[in-house]
């Protein structure tokens, strides 16, 4: 079965559609397609991957498209013939890579549970890998001590890796990846569950907890957490390690498999929990993180931001009709501004893109569309 689990956007002509199979031993490939009709336009070979958990690309400044999928990273021009490919060292599926500012790679092993595939806790902890950009050389490892699950994020050359109770910072410096001994707990209450990915913005990291018990996804999340604490939106300031938790709502069970949302222009962040169905808006200062506004929303995805006109792009699910809906909001008041079938069965749990032509693109694994804003 073919997944499509993200798109890039090169340029307003170039659209690039990561896809997959599935199973321990799956393989990737890249599509580009027409950026409106979606229609394909050329297909690379398949690329040897591995064990399955959605990987990712990107088009580097070189204006090559790079892959981490499986424990394999592959290399491929724009006319999507390999250039180079190598295999990463621990037979575990490698969840994307973040591109640092010299052109080097950083990509590391997802360390949790997949479909068919559930592991106890403690998990292995989990090695971070440097790959040089023109023949996908290893160039530095590091080992943390604890697992990571969620994906990584950058900010210049500091790496922000959430484990499993602490969130991490590692610095690249030119040569090799060091700890600077920089490490906030996060996990601080009974019943938590670990977090997943980060984002860096104004002096804060941001992410969401509860992650545990996305392996159990069979179509939507709604439903399948195991957490007995409330889900938290976590803000972890970057000079002091300080930790705050806010619940999105009070209720147990929650779960997610992605990021906030953050405006940094507005102050506004965006949080969720799939397990239990509610999206919600936090407003926050250099102390304070206050709840604002909260609706009941079936996502599950990464979301969008238009910054100028304050717009997001979140998606729900339709448990009654089965199918997954998108939502273009205002983050500032959560208010509804449009609403738009997908056809997708399933609830996304995956990457959309920004267009060029106020649109954007949304993959649900099963589906790939474009939607316009107008």
């Amino acid at each position: 079965m073919m997944v499509v689990t993200m798109v890039v956007v090169a340029s307003p002509d170039d659209v690039f559609v990561l896809c997959h199979t599935g199973g321990d031993g799956a393989v990737s490939w890249v599509e580009r397609v027409h950026p409106e009709t979606l229609e394909t336009l050329a297909t690379s070979e398949h690329l040897a991957g591995g064990p399955a958990w959605p990987g990712g690309t990107a088009v580097h400044s070189n204006g090559d498209i790079y892959v981490v999928f499986g424990n394999h990273a592959h290399r491929l021009n724009r006319s999507l013939q390999v250039v180079a490919s190598r295999e990463l060292p621990r037979i575990r599926p490698y969840n994307s890579f973040v591109v640092l500012p010299d052109g080097h790679l950083v990509t590391k092993d997802f360390g949790g549970s997949r479909p068919g595939n559930e592991m106890e806790e403690p998990f292995a902890p989990t090695q971070l890998v440097v790959l040089e950009p023109t023949g996908l050389n290893i160039v530095a490892t590091l080992d943390l001590p604890e697992a990571s699950i969620a994906r990584l994020s950058a900010n210049e050359n500091d790496v922000y890796v959430v484990g499993t109770s602490s969130l991490w910072r590692v610095r690249w410096d030119g040569e090799s990846l060091h700890s600077d001994g920089w490490r906030a707990e996060y996990r601080q209450l009974q019943g938590q569950t670990y977090g997943w990915d980060v984002v860096i913005a104004d002096t804060d990291a941001w992410f969401l907890d509860n992650g545990e018990s996305t392996h159990k996804f069979a179509g939507t999340l709604r439903g399948v957490g195991t957490a007995t604490a409330p889900l938290h939106l976590v803000r972890v300031n970057l000079a002091s390690g300080r930790v705050s938790l806010h619940e999105i709502c009070e209720l147990a069970g929650g779960v997610v498999a992605n990021p906030p949302l953050v405006d940094e222009q507005r102050q506004m962040v965006v949080g969720f929990d799939s397990g239990n169905g509610v999206l919600a808006g936090f407003s926050y200062d250099e102390t304070k993180v206050r709840k604002v506004w909260s609706v009941e929303q079936n996502h599950g995805s990464h979301m969008l931001l238009y910054p100028e006109s304050g717009e997001f792009v979140s998606a729900h699910y339709d448990q009654e009709r089965g199918v997954e809906q998108v939502v273009v909001r205002d983050i500032s008041t959560g208010r509804e501004i449009a609403r738009a079938d997908t056809g997708s069965p399933i609830q996304s749990v995956v990457f959309p893109a920004c267009g060029t032509r106020r649109d954007f693109y949304w993959c649900s694994m099963l589906s790939l569309n474009r939607v316009t804003v107008v």
